[in-house]
């Protein structure tokens, strides 16, 4: 008797008919079963107390936990997530569990979120999408305007009411700040048109390190914002700290917190009064002021202009001859190999390349930034026309 002929509860009854007509021993039958004599004698007491039904498959579960929470202290956690308007999680509801019963099992963070969720205690969270990590080590910076840092200070209120967010950019190599500029916002036209005064009076940089916020970066392949397709354009290579770890961008924190103590407290009544005072701090942070890490020189004098203009017509980006250069449509996609290659709908009218560094297999590129592959024997069958890059 083979397993692969019957399904289990046919087994189960063709053993019990032959058991009842005894037309071998119990060790014989249960080899030719192939089961162990254990479970050929358990299949007979369940039959014998329940009859057939006793052979469905029962419940692995026992009946009593030892472990299990009591039922007074599921109730306390979920009073204590109740009482307090903070709703606290579990590993606070531990902690204040322990203090209502200091001498029993207190039990696990898990089983507390398990109680609080089979009570309807707890909000589903939206996944949230990131913004791709920088997949690279930063480079080691020689010479000045060969990285630039960016970031939007902390927004504040001025005296009117009205937002201020400071938009800055220091040369890292000279600690020359370059702007300091109110805003009104962290958006995407207001910033390069900055930056395109930036590019006119001080040249173009290498580099341009910036945290993972708008509008330097976004949830897109790559980490690619509209802003940092501008710059991959004019040679720019962005460069995104990691998620949590502002001492990537030490020195310019530093910078905002110099910033923060002359410049904005209190704020100025207005955004015009309050960019006064930014010129006033830029011009004493890069002309008087010494810095210790310039050996006491100021930044002003470390710092000269970039030899690399900016261009008024902004070029298209060359790959090398053996990439498949396409073009992305409207809707995000360019056509390759017959089927429609989604990418981004923020690379619009640029062009992508690919290049095959194995036998069926693709890296997609937007200039220097890899924005994922393609594996072409994934794709053989397929019925769709429609396919997406896998990071």
């Amino acid at each position: 008797m083979s397993w692969k002929e019957v399904n289990p509860m046919q087994q189960k009854l063709l053993f019990i008919a032959d058991y009842i007509r005894q037309i071998s021993s119990m060790t014989d039958l249960c080899a030719r079963y192939g089961i162990s004599r254990k479970t050929g004698y358990k299949w007979v007491a369940r039959y014998e107390e329940l009859g057939l039904d006793g052979l469905n498959e029962q419940s692995r579960r026992p009946s009593k936990s030892p472990i299990q929470t009591p039922y007074r202290i599921q109730q306390k956690i979920i009073e204590l997530r109740q009482k307090y308007s903070t709703n606290p999680g579990s590993k606070k509801l531990k902690v204040l569990l322990a203090q209502c019963y200091p001498n029993e099992h207190i039990p696990s963070k898990t089983t507390i979120y398990n109680i609080l969720n089979r009570a309807g205690l707890v909000e589903s969270r939206k996944h949230r999408r990131r913004v791709s990590r920088y997949p690279q080590p930063f480079s080691p910076v020689h010479d000045v305007n060969e990285l630039w840092s960016v970031d939007y200070k902390g927004q504040f209120k001025l005296g009117n009411g009205h937002w201020c967010y400071p938009l800055t950019v220091m040369d890292h190599k000279s600690r020359f700040l370059c702007c300091c500029q109110g805003l009104k916002g962290p958006l995407y036209k207001e910033t390069k048109a900055s930056f395109i005064k930036l590019f006119r009076e001080y040249g173009l940089p290498g580099r341009i390190r910036s945290d993972n916020g708008v509008p330097f970066a976004s949830t897109s392949r790559g980490g690619l914002s509209k802003l940092s397709i501008w710059w991959i354009k004019l040679d720019i290579l962005p460069e995104r700290i990691e998620p949590g770890k502002p001492q990537q961008n030490g020195r310019h924190e530093r910078m905002h917190r110099t910033l923060k103590q002359a410049a904005t407290r209190p704020a100025s009544s207005n955004m015009r009064s309050q960019q006064r005072r930014f010129d006033d701090f830029c011009k004493e942070y890069n002309q008087q002021r010494p810095h210790e890490a310039l050996d006491q020189q100021t930044p002003s004098s470390q710092y000269t202009r970039s030899p690399r203009e900016y261009p008024e017509k902004i070029p298209e980006i060359h790959y090398p001859d053996y990439f498949e250069v396409k073009k992305v449509s409207s809707n995000g996609t360019a056509c390759w190999h017959n089927r429609m290659l989604y990418v981004s709908h923020l690379l619009y009218g640029e062009y992508i390349g690919l290049n095959e560094v194995d036998e069926g297999m693709w890296q997609v590129y937007f200039g220097p930034i890899k924005l994922g592959q393609i594996d072409e024997q994934n794709l053989s069958g397929r019925q769709s026309d429609y396919i997406s890059l896998k990071v």
